[in-house]
Formats: structure tokens, sequence, C-alpha cells
């Protein structure tokens, strides 16, 4: 077959690459919207793609379903599943559908439809897993949504604030404390990580962590023992996506390079391949290189922000990032250093 034959069945008449088989195996880690814009994006590169996603919210409707059914929370999961739904007529009404919240004056006030709908197949099938995945055969989705733990978990942590220090529990309270988090854990202690979701990553030709609330969405993958032991043990090359800005309460005053010096604090040893990071954020360029050069990472910088100035990732930006990332198109953050510090000469 000639380059060109190969290029005609790979890419679509727009110059993306063709989901489905010829798309590379993907695991995106992580929870809420920033697992969201990750997947967003991750569906105009690849079908063969899974979300693997932490279940320690205990906020919200969640919350609620998790104190009185003694279930995973339920939220995440739906948020990631919404994410992957396609443009048609089909997949906007039912992603709509699932993501409605009731407002009333009762019980049912704030609860989301798609939280309902995951419980209720939940206790009819008795799998969390085979329940996502009927939810996801509703929605046609692209890809696959499984737990981080078939374990319901607890986020707790140190907050130190100036000489003062006290212990948080919950992702709530973990997220929203003013101070530096210190003591990250997680319970039970004895939980592992769901086999679907190990799994995955080991079958993975990537794995993409981030971006997202850094020690309550994130960090978690790194903590649970099992889950930590998968990712270090994998094959697959691995990619870090940085946040647009700070979230105020949990990583107030963090650099960028920061974020990564957090997951070698938590999981020493741990490496990946490429950073990748929109240059509006990096204030301390020489830092960030440094400290992904000691994970052995590639840094890449590309414009992934929204146009309209938010601080939200653009999911057609970051997939294109996403294709530079998986084949191996990343530029030398250096020599674009001192070619911009040339023509500033």
């Amino acid at each position: 077959m000639s380059e060109l034959q190969h290029r005609a069945t790979t890419l679509d008449s727009a110059g993306w690459r063709r989901r489905g088989e010829e798309g590379p195996a993907v695991v995106a880690l992580g929870g809420g919207h920033g697992l969201s814009a990750t997947l967003r994006a991750l569906r105009h590169v690849t079908h063969r793609l899974t979300a693997v996603v932490t279940v320690a919210d205990d906020g919200g409707s969640s919350g609620r379903l998790r104190q009185e059914f003694d279930c995973l929370p339920p939220g995440d999961l739906r948020m990631a599943l919404a994410s992957l739904t396609d443009d048609s007529e089909w997949g906007l009404t039912w992603r709509d559908v699932l993501q409605h919240r009731f407002a009333g004056q009762g019980e049912l006030d704030n609860h989301a439809l798609g939280n309902l709908l995951i419980l209720a197949l939940w206790q009819l099938l008795g799998d969390e897993v085979e329940g996502l995945d009927w939810v996801g055969r509703l929605l046609a989705i692209h890809g696959r949504v499984v737990p981080m733990s078939s374990s319901p978990l607890v986020i707790e942590a140190d907050v130190v604030d100036a000489a003062r220090r006290r212990r948080v529990r919950g992702q709530v309270a973990v997220a929203t404390a003013r101070g530096r988090l210190e003591n990250v854990c997680l319970e039970p202690s004895d939980a592992v990580a769901h086999p679907e979701a190990v799994r995955a990553i080991d079958e993975a030709d990537w794995v993409v962590l981030g971006p997202g609330s850094w020690y309550t969405s994130v960090l978690p993958h790194l903590i649970l023992p099992s889950m930590r032991q998968a990712l270090m043990s994998t094959s697959a090359r691995k990619v870090a996506v940085l946040n647009l800005s700070t979230q105020r309460g949990e990583t107030d005053g963090m650099s960028p390079a920061d974020h990564l010096r957090v997951l070698s604090d938590y999981a020493p040893g741990f490496g990946l391949d490429v950073v990748l990071a929109d240059p509006s954020t990096v204030d301390d360029l020489d830092s960030l290189a440094q400290v992904c050069e000691q994970m052995g990472a590639t840094l890449v910088l590309r414009q992934v922000r929204s146009g309209d100035g938010s601080c939200l990732h653009d999911p057609l930006r970051l997939a294109a990032a996403f294709r530079d990332a998986f084949d191996d198109v990343l530029g030398d953050v250096e020599a674009d250093r001192r070619a911009e510090q040339e023509q500033a000469l």
C-alpha cells in the first residue's frame, strides 16, 4: 500500500485520524470537569478509549445517594458518560437527559436524572461496570467508563495554614480547605483498583492524567496502591495535562512545576513521557522544564485554552495536541524558546 493510500484509510476528509481500530488504546484518569474535557477531546482521536473515574465524591446528588444507598458516587461517572456521546441528535438528546437536574422542593431536588438511572441499573444488575456499559449503549458512546475502585473511597488530608494544622475528611472538605495539603490518603486503606481499570491500563498504548482537581481527582490514582502499581508497571506511554489555573483552596499558589512534584512525592519513581501545558499558564518555564526532565518527560506547549479566554480546554485544540503527542510530533521547547529570544533582540 502506498503512503497516499495508507493516509486515505486512516485520515478523514478534515485530516483527522479516523476513529476505531486505527486509533491508539487510550485510558484517561480523573474525575469531574477535568476528565470531561479530556474525554471530549480524545473522542476525536480514537474509539479505543476507557475512562477510569475516581469514586470519592461526597457532595451534592452523588453524596446523598452514596449515603442513602451505600453505593459508588455516580456523578463523575455520569459526567464521563455524557462526555463520550457524539454530536448526533441521538447523542445530544440523551446527553441532556442524563445531565438533567430536577428542581423542586422535595427529595428529588437537585438530583441528576443520570445518577438515578445509573443507580437503578446497579441495583437491577448487581454489577457497577455492567450497569455503566448499559448506559453507554443507550447513549451510543465512543469508549467505555469504569470506576477506579468497587469501593466508595474517602479522601483525607492535613491542611496546614501558617502554624495551624488540621485533619479534614471528604472530597468536598479537602477540595475547599484553605491551606497547603499534606499526607493525603484514601480510605478504606485496603481498597483495591477495579480489575477492569487495571486491565485497561495494562492493555493501553497511552495513559492520560489530568487536567482536573489535582489532589481529589488526579492524585488518588497514584495513592491507591494497586492502581499505582498498574501505572508503574504498564508499558503504555503516559501524558499529564496541566490545569489552566489553580483551584481555589486546593492548589492556591501552586505553579505548574509544583503540580508535577506532587505526583512524584506520592509516587516516587513514577515517570511521564509527555507533559502538555498551555503556554499562557507557565510563568517559570525553566522550573517546569527541569521537573519534566527529572520525570523523563518531554514538555509540550500548545494553545489548548478556549478562544473566549475562559479557564476551559477547547476540545478540538486539545485533541490536536493529543494527536501530536500520540504521533510523536512534539517539537522542541528549548529550540522554540531560543528562537523567541532571538526574535526579541
